[in-house]
């Protein structure tokens, strides 16, 4: 799926949300990939070991292997303009040498002690249901034609790639 947001902010700003069951990799993460400046300090090219600058890349890993990670690009020491990609990494498991509780426990714990921070407000999933009635009735009056279907394993349906390869992107790989 591909969203926009129509306001001064996010103008021209793609959200791309790809979901399913039974995919290659279960595996939820979020990722901001930072638009290039329109004016680079160094060569796209360079001759160096990195050919190519490429985009910083802000990662928050839900799950599993919860945790957040930073790829940007940094300049090689010495006197050639050689700027290669580095990474920022950190995971709750590795930082605190215990994995975090999964999401089920964590909200029959809150439950227990009657803390409500996690759960979802009346309001809130009233204004979500808003949203999505409309398109579950839709589907519900007419089946669609070509549903891209997608084998159990694999990495989605070929439409998930041709939806982001329309805008020059590619889905990234885990």
């Amino acid at each position: 799926l591909k969203l926009e947001i129509e306001n001064w902010r996010w103008a021209g700003v793609p959200f791309y949300l790809r979901a399913g069951k039974r995919l290659a990799k279960r595996v939820t993460e979020i990722m901001i990939q930072f638009r290039q400046p329109p004016m680079l300090l160094f060569e796209r090219l360079a001759s160096g070991p990195c050919n190519e600058i490429q985009p910083n890349i802000l990662t928050m890993r839900i799950q599993p292997d919860e945790g957040i990670s930073l790829r940007f690009g940094a300049k090689v020491p010495g006197p050639d303009t050689n700027v290669c990609p580095v990474v920022m990494d950190f995971q709750y498991a590795t930082a605190f040498g215990v994995n975090s509780a999964n999401g089920y426990e964590r909200l029959l714990l809150d439950a227990m002690l009657g803390d409500q921070t996690l759960f979802a407000h009346r309001d809130g999933v009233e204004a979500t249901w808003s949203l999505y009635t409309p398109v579950l009735e839709e589907w519900a009056k007419s089946k669609p034609k070509d549903f891209p279907n997608y084998r159990s394993g694999s990495w989605g349906p070929k439409a998930a790639d041709g939806l982001i390869g329309r805008d020059g992107r590619q889905w990234h790989r885990i």
